[in-house]
């Protein structure tokens, strides 16, 4: 692992986007999608690079980004579509490369996969059974899911197409399709360790951090312990500093909002300070929410360890607002924190 130091900060900022929950009444899913598309939509007249969706299963939010991603390539023509991240535990990767090559195709090449790999997590009173059958026991959910998914993105072939006969067979192919060329040299682990950092690094993904991540070799300083993580990540690679790492933190500007609002905002951020002071199980550790001024998130983030060694920057948008509160946060986000930081609308 390469020193906190060896990367010179800040590095020139690449893109600017936003990661989002999509969350939804239990009784009403519907509006949640619809608000979901109206933010991205927003978000590219903004002139914002990329959107995130997060992937939830069994919660009221987003549990299929590829399908969200068929209505959004047809609501905006431009902005990034990410998923931040996919647990990959859950998917089937061929299935899974299907509909990420489709919804990638129809944005015209747009997608940008975010993955995470572990094991099914519902404890043994009978559920994992049920969501992943009983083979989830011999399953491989380590890193190599994510490598025959990239195969399979890649357009490796899987079979030989035997001569066409005349009777069926006409449309095979060898490969997984739809094939989208450029797709697998988008994919992104989204990780909180040095040992994730450092297979990422040298499986040449790219890296994406947010506001959940591990303390290691003592570092108890989360800014600190992703900067190390991102050095580890740039080391393992064969695109060295070169290698791409992206930064997501959950920030709130109070710039433009309503009395109503900042005040909701504050009340918010308060309580969920105190999760930020303690490690949580065996190491991780929480991110504090950065509340403020554009001027004081921008003073923030240019004095921030981990920022200081991204390419990219994520904001994570509260899950509990409401559209009015997150179009004003990314309003605050491309027109006057961005541009603070160097960075210039997409036209």
């Amino acid at each position: 692992m390469t020193s906190t130091n060896s990367v010179p900060g800040p590095r020139p900022l690449r893109s600017l986007g936003f990661i989002h929950l999509v969350p939804f009444h239990k009784d009403a899913p519907a509006q949640g999608f619809a608000d979901a598309i109206e933010l991205f939509r927003y978000a590219e007249e903004l002139g914002l690079d990329s959107g995130w969706v997060r992937t939830r299963h069994m919660q009221h939010g987003l549990p299929s980004p590829a399908v969200l991603f068929g209505a959004l390539s047809q609501a905006t023509s431009r902005i990034g579509l990410g998923t931040a991240v996919i647990p990959v535990g859950f998917e089937n990767p061929f299935r899974l490369a299907e509909d990420l090559a489709t919804a990638d195709v129809l944005s015209g090449g747009r997608v940008l996969p975010g993955l995470s790999v572990h094991g099914p997590g519902y404890g043994d009173d009978g559920v994992n059974d049920r969501v992943h059958d009983a083979g989830w026991r011999e399953e491989d959910y380590t890193y190599g899911r994510i490598e025959r998914l990239r195969e399979y993105l890649a357009g490796d072939p899987l079979r030989e197409i035997p001569e066409y006969k005349g009777i069926g067979g006409d449309f095979d192919s060898a490969r997984v399709e739809p094939h989208s060329a450029g797709l697998v040299e988008r994919l992104w682990y989204g990780g909180g360790s040095l040992r994730s950092a450092e297979w990422a690094g040298s499986a040449d993904l790219n890296w994406l951090v947010s506001n959940i991540s591990s303390t290691e070799n003592g570092i108890r300083d989360f800014a600190e312990a992703q900067r190390a993580q991102i050095d580890a990540f740039r080391a393992a690679s064969p695109r060295g500093d070169a290698a791409r790492a992206s930064v997501a933190r959950v920030i709130v500007p109070t710039d433009g909002a309503t009395p109503e609002q900042a005040a909701k905002y504050r009340a918010y951020a308060e309580a969920r300070t105190p999760r930020t002071e303690k490690v949580h199980g065996k190491n991780t550790i929480i991110a504090l929410d950065v509340l403020g001024s554009a001027d004081e998130i921008v003073e923030f983030i240019r004095t921030d360890l981990a920022f200081q060694a991204a390419d990219d920057y994520l904001f994570e948008l509260p899950f509990e607002f409401e559209l009015a509160d997150w179009k004003q946060m990314l309003f605050q986000l491309a027109t006057k924190i961005g541009p603070k930081l160097g960075w210039t609308p997409a036209a």
